[in-house]
């Protein structure tokens, strides 16, 4: 059984607008297909239960090589409503939202669907995917660029907003479309593919002549859903500029195209230490055999992995859920690192939760979890004042004797300073 454009459509994600960069090789391609539980050389990902099944279902005729090829995951992503519909039974909410003149993007990969529940509306993978009537309600808070970027830019698709850091935004596209993304004012318009090479190299000019940036952060859009050359291009550019100390990539392309992560690429990422990774993880039902494998690929090639997670209500604004996550995420290897408040982006507001839910979830997590499970809860700022990170209040009181201090079970300890700090 294959879905209706499976036979015909050619296209991908990872198209470029002009020519490959001529000073890299690619060696990314489809790997040989062993069902193994950790990466190692010549050894391809697993295809867990769920995926399995979905595959069986929908793509009977189609090989393992084929399902567990990155280039035939994006081009086979369903973008339509038609394809929408063959998976899913959909809701009145989710069929009104068809019909919006101005919506967000759609795009979900055909691994990444076969853990999205086909009828559970309230399931929280599927909620950050299809999209509902309430992506109409706007609310006066809501902005096209809440974070005020485009005030921050000095040069196209470059944000400067922090004296010793830079944020660059290589492409428009992404592996898959998040309901709630803050950057949908840029991506996947329909005339917009990966970034020109023109525009990257105003953007590295920029960054060579302010000696000052020595981190730089790659996202998008996605960069990995971009070719080994085209990534190693850039990554080559960046690393000949002195001061550039720190590349890190923000993606989810490990999450919802797992299959991405292939030898060739983690051989052109490990040659431009000290390289680190931002991966985007919503829910503990994301944690696949195809996911662990991946990540561990990645820590495997000396890559630091750090998770950062919106939160979203009904999706991941429970203690528990947001622990399980976290938990989850360091037995592959993965840290938390930033739990970041929604967004007010247009049509967010079905999703965004009081900003004391995220101080409730920290609280809940304290000494009843590993300090490395515990992440940075984080309102990034509207209007460009970056991120502001929040904590339950754990001081009491400050009086002549120190700090009155109380503990994860509510309990109060006196902290005694030295008498000549007061």
């Amino acid at each position: 059984m294959r879905s209706p454009r499976s036979l015909s459509l050619t296209s991908s994600v990872h198209e470029e607008n002009e020519t490959e960069p001529p000073v890299v090789v690619s060696t990314s391609g489809t790997e040989s297909q062993e069902n193994s539980p950790e990466p190692g050389p010549n050894l391809s990902p697993p295809i867990g239960e769920v995926s399995k099944r979905f595959k069986e279902r929908y793509f009977s005729d189609t090989s393992n090589d084929q399902w567990n090829n990155w280039q035939w995951q994006s081009a086979h992503s369903i973008t339509t409503w038609q394809e929408l519909g063959y998976y899913f039974t959909l809701s009145e909410q989710e069929m009104m939202s068809a019909h919006m003149e101005k919506r967000l993007p759609m795009r979900i990969t055909p691994y990444y669907a076969s853990l999205i529940d086909p009828v559970n509306t309230l399931q929280p993978i599927r909620r950050t995917m299809i999209p509902v009537q309430d992506e109409l309600l706007l609310s006066p808070e809501e902005k096209a660029d809440p974070l005020g970027e485009e005030n921050q830019s000095p040069v196209p698709q470059l944000v400067h907003r922090y004296p010793d850091r830079a944020l660059f935004l290589t492409t428009g596209v992404c592996a898959a479309y998040c309901r709630y993304c803050t950057r949908s004012h840029m991506v996947s318009k329909k005339d917009k593919v990966h970034s020109s090479l023109v525009v990257w190299d105003a953007a590295l000019k920029y960054i060579s002549e302010h000696p000052e940036i020595r981190d730089v952060l790659l996202s998008g859009g996605d960069p990995l859903t971009m070719s080994d050359s085209r990534l190693e291009y850039l990554l080559s550019r960046l690393r000949q500029i002195p001061h550039v100390e720190i590349i890190r990539i923000g993606t989810k392309v490990p999450v919802v195209l797992p299959q991405r992560i292939t030898e060739g690429l983690v051989g052109v990422l490990k040659k431009y230490h000290p390289l680190l990774m931002s991966i985007h993880f919503t829910h503990p039902d994301e944690i696949t055999p195809e996911v662990a494998f991946a990540c561990t690929r990645l820590a495997d090639a000396g890559i630091p992995l750090g998770s950062q997670t919106v939160l979203l209500k009904g999706v991941n604004d429970e203690v528990e859920v947001y622990r399980k996550l976290a938990q989850q995420l360091l037995k592959i290897r993965v840290k938390p690192y930033y739990l970041y408040q929604c967004d007010p982006i247009p049509g967010s507001a079905h999703f965004r939760t009081p900003v004391s839910k995220g101080l409730e979830i920290i609280q809940g997590l304290r000494g009843f979890t590993s300090g490395y499970a515990i992440p940075h809860f984080v309102i990034d700022a509207p209007g460009g004042g970056g991120k502001i990170p929040l904590l339950p209040d754990y001081v009491a009181e400050r009086n002549s004797e120190g700090y009155l201090l109380r503990n994860y079970e509510g309990k109060y300890f006196l902290y005694r300073e030295p008498i000549d700090q007061f």
